[in-house]
């Protein structure tokens, strides 16, 4: 019998459909995530790991988990697994791609309209402080509708964001690692070089994602190009931030203000000078967080777990591993 180690529970119907294919499911029982010497343990004796993003998994936890084959990260990133060990070793990983897209969007397009509009915080002003008087000056901020919009990153999400951006009458600009014809030909956006976005767009969604090459890309003079008047979202990954250069930005009204549903690290400290700011929206990396979408995902990396252990390639791989060595014998 295969053992999965599921490091948090998921919704939907994954752990029943591993029970059912004749898995052993291991689930870390509270909403915490395990810390690493606990993850390591339970990996430790795992066929394999339905994993989340927190989850750190390098070289040290793969050396000592000689039966694991296959790690199924519930996410489309996987920056969170070390990709080269786990191919020398043998060890496919996999992630949930294509599912997600629409829903991160929508949540992208949440948080913009939550930042340009004050939403969180006059909401919070109204629950510390309530109602008060009416004021034409309350609360004021840019309008969405005729703005312009830059994406930096046109993958699948950076596309769907630029549809929701249509529907507000919004121009569109957008960089990316290569041209999206089929974008530009539909009209949903335009080209543009970096410089050029960060100095015209009243808003910049950050879609990346997260490689040594774009690790705090976003930086100083990033920001330095940005409107004063620009607002920053990020759903991608905190790591494409240089999250010190943001809280000088904010602090020096270099741009108007962030909502950021990712940071670096996660879980965000609670002491960290960006909670600090009125014009800072956090949120705890919810995302792709709609009950259908995130059941979608649970059961994609189930059915990448089975494929592996039935001796199939799965349906969704993000490394190429090494033959394995003979499975080891554990007498039983």
């Amino acid at each position: 019998m295969n053992r999965v180690f599921v490091t948090r529970a998921v919704p939907g119907d994954a752990l029943d459909h591993l029970r059912s294919a004749g898995c052993a499911v291991d689930l870390w029982p509270v909403e915490q995530p395990p810390s690493w010497e606990e993850l390591a343990e339970r990996i430790a004796g795992a066929d394999g790991a339905m994993t989340m993003v927190s989850d750190p998994i390098n070289d040290l936890m793969l050396e000592g988990a000689p039966m694991l084959q296959v790690i199924a990260n519930v996410a489309v990133g996987y920056d969170n697994v070390d990709l080269e060990s786990a191919s020398r070793r043998g060890i496919w990983v996999t992630n949930t791609p294509g599912v997600l897209a629409e829903t991160v969007a929508d949540f992208t397009f949440a948080l913009l309209l939550s930042a340009a509009r004050r939403v969180a915080e006059s909401d919070r002003r109204t629950r510390e402080h309530g109602w008060g008087a009416w004021s034409p000056t309350a609360f004021v901020g840019p309008d969405v509708f005729g703005a312009t919009l830059g994406i930096i990153g046109m993958g699948e999400i950076g596309e769907a964001v630029a549809r929701r951006a249509r529907g507000f009458n919004m121009r569109v600009l957008y960089t990316s690692r290569t041209r999206k014809p089929g974008v530009e030909q539909q009209g949903l956006a335009e080209w543009a070089s970096m410089d050029d976005l960060l100095g015209q767009a009243d808003f910049v969604s950050l879609h990346t994602p997260l490689t040594p090459e774009t690790r705090r890309f976003f930086g100083t003079d990033q920001l330095a190009h940005m409107k004063r008047s620009a607002i920053l979202v990020n759903t991608a990954r905190g790591g494409v931030i240089d999250q010190d250069a943001l809280v000088q930005a904010i602090e020096n009204g270099k741009i108007a203000g962030a909502a950021l549903d990712v940071a670096e690290p996660e879980p965000l400290p609670l002491d960290h000078r960006l909670y600090s700011f009125d014009n800072v929206l956090i949120t705890p990396h919810i995302g792709s967080a709609s009950l259908a979408t995130r059941s979608k995902m649970a059961r994609m990396a189930a059915e990448n777990i089975l494929a592996v252990f039935r001796g199939e390639r799965p349906p969704n791989p993000v490394n190429e591993p090494a033959p394995r060595n003979p499975r080891p014998d554990t007498g039983g």
